[in-house]
């Protein structure tokens, strides 16, 4: 289990964020997660407690300071009113450096759905950064200057996705190649947030989990960031 740490911002205000030490502890490299438009809630924390059972320092960030959303209405109030470019730089760098100055030598950087989004942002924006995975969520493109991106990406992307159109990922590819990005992406025969166990219980269809896919993307995800981060 983890437990809700405070952390300085570099525009020196203070976020909170949910954190999972590995059991090993020592100088485990660190990886912040991103959460999807749900909030902080338990399933994104899952995913902390995961990273950790396999070595990672996790810090999920509470972007929407405390708000919970149970319902799709609710969860695109809470993200439309969130400062994307706040977010990433500065609550996002803010876990990042905190990681780093607790004992993470390298810091990764992961998200679903709109923390996908954010992810990539975090990737422009955030130098610190060492890896990024992105789940299925990319934001408009013309704000990913893709020759900012300095550190390796691995992208899970849904064909079937509603949300972030399949056709937009080739797109982003096309930028990504031009500015030489070292970059990795997958495509999965699946819904948009395939990889949330808890996705067919939100009673919301443009969602739906995907075993397979999910474990598939997780594998290759532990895969990329033992290779980037260890």
């Amino acid at each position: 289990m983890g437990k809700i740490v405070s952390y300085t911002r570099p525009d020196g205000r203070t976020s909170n964020a949910y954190l999972v030490e590995p059991t090993k502890g020592g100088n485990a490299p660190g990886i912040v997660v991103i959460q999807e438009w749900w909030g902080l809630n338990d399933q994104i924390k899952g995913v902390a407690e995961k990273l950790a059972a396999a070595g990672y320092r996790a810090l999920v960030p509470d972007l929407y300071r405390g708000k919970l959303a149970l319902e799709a209405n609710e969860a695109e109030h809470l993200m439309n009113d969130l400062d994307f470019a706040d977010a990433a730089g500065q609550d996002i760098r803010g876990a990042v450096q905190y990681l780093k100055a607790t004992g993470s030598a390298k810091v990764g950087v992961t998200g679903y759905c709109m923390g996908g989004a954010l992810a990539l942002l975090t990737a422009v924006f955030v130098p610190e950064t060492d890896a990024t995975v992105v789940w299925y969520g990319y934001p408009p493109l013309e704000y990913v200057d893709a020759s900012k991106i300095k550190a390796p990406l691995l992208g899970h992307w849904s064909t079937q996705d509603q949300f972030f159109a399949i056709s937009g990922v080739s797109v982003l590819e096309e930028k990504l190649k031009a500015a030489d990005v070292d970059f990795e992406f997958h495509r999965y025969d699946a819904k948009h947030a395939f990889a949330n166990e808890e996705a067919d219980t939100k009673n919301f269809p443009p969602i739906g989990y995907n075993r397979a896919a999910a474990e598939l993307a997780w594998q290759r995800t532990l895969t990329f960031f033992g290779n980037k981060l260890r």
